[in-house]
């Protein structure tokens, strides 16, 4: 009896070792690598938006550029055609930053002097438009008071506006400032109002509830719930604003892209003009673009 409990737990152990065995076995061997899987359908789908981000664009300016050298050969002669053109932009941004006197300053100067402008009108229509738009959205009867002026005012063209401006400021600066303040002001301020007026009724109850005051109500539950509505109002006020400082310099004069393209009219270079086009364009995308980046990081119905 004894002799076979020996050999039943010889065998218990032979066939453990056994298994060990086995199993650094299996570890030591490494499973052939696979080769890695394309996915033809992704890289296909991607090439294809990349070309058509590419190429659309590019045949559209094909088309374009073919339309305004057949306008030049057989329409208009005075028109310059594409290759003149190109030349001209070559000789204006060789030296973008000239600076020979107040009448003979390079591109980039006449476009920092329009955005220095802008950007005084637009922060100030920020600074007071923003208020005012609180308090029409949260009072009744402020919007009541206001709200007729702002209706009559609103659809006047910010260009009406030059001639009190001048008169007021006697100086160029100043009244292009505040042709670009009425600019501003009015879609940043109704647009702050519109969003003060859609916050949720339960954001007010809970305010009520922790009996918060209407600085607090404002800074903490008004403000972040109105954010996107108020950039909203300064992206559409800055593009608005950054078209009729254009015009605004060429009725008033001075350093500015607006005065740089009356200035090449009066000399005949409509090359130059043609090229101050297209960099107001790109300036403009630019500065959408920027706003756009803002709007996006601080709209939280994206989160």
């Amino acid at each position: 009896m004894r002799n076979n409990v020996v050999r039943l737990e010889k065998t218990v152990v032979d066939k453990e070792k056994a298994a060990a065995v086995m199993q650094q076995a299996d570890a030591s061997v490494t499973p052939p690598s696979m080769p890695p899987v394309v996915k033809t359908g992704n890289n296909r789908e991607r090439w294809s938006a990349a070309l058509k981000a590419v190429m659309l664009p590019a045949l559209t300016f094909a088309i374009v550029i073919a339309i305004w050298q057949f306008i030049h050969v057989q329409v208009v002669q005075e028109i310059p055609a594409p290759a003149v053109t190109w030349d001209k932009a070559v000789e204006i941004f060789s030296d973008p930053l000239a600076d020979n006197g107040p009448n003979d300053m390079g591109v980039a100067w006449q476009v920092l002097y329009s955005l220095g402008r802008v950007m005084a009108g637009f922060g100030l229509a920020v600074l007071i438009g923003v208020p005012i738009g609180f308090l029409m959205g949260m009072s009744p009867t402020f919007h009541a008071a206001w709200q007729p002026l702002i209706q009559i005012l609103r659809p006047v063209s910010p260009l009406a506006w030059l001639p009190i401006g001048l008169l007021l400021f006697r100086s160029v600066d100043p009244s292009a400032i505040f042709v670009i303040f009425i600019t501003c002001i009015w879609p940043t301020l109704v647009n702050t109002a519109a969003g003060v007026q859609a916050v949720p009724k339960d954001y007010l109850n809970v305010a009520a509830v922790l009996r918060l005051g209407k600085l607090e109500i404002a800074r903490k539950i008004l403000l972040p719930a109105t954010l996107p509505y108020i950039i909203t109002g300064m992206r559409l006020s800055l593009s608005i604003a950054w078209m009729v400082i254009v015009a605004a310099e060429m009725l008033t004069g001075g350093i500015g892209i607006g005065f740089y393209i009356w200035d090449e009219w009066n000399n005949l270079s409509v090359p130059a003009i043609i090229v101050c086009i297209v960099l107001i364009g790109l300036v403009g995308i630019v500065l959408d673009g920027i706003m756009s980046a803002v709007q996006k990081r601080y709209d939280y119905s994206r989160a």
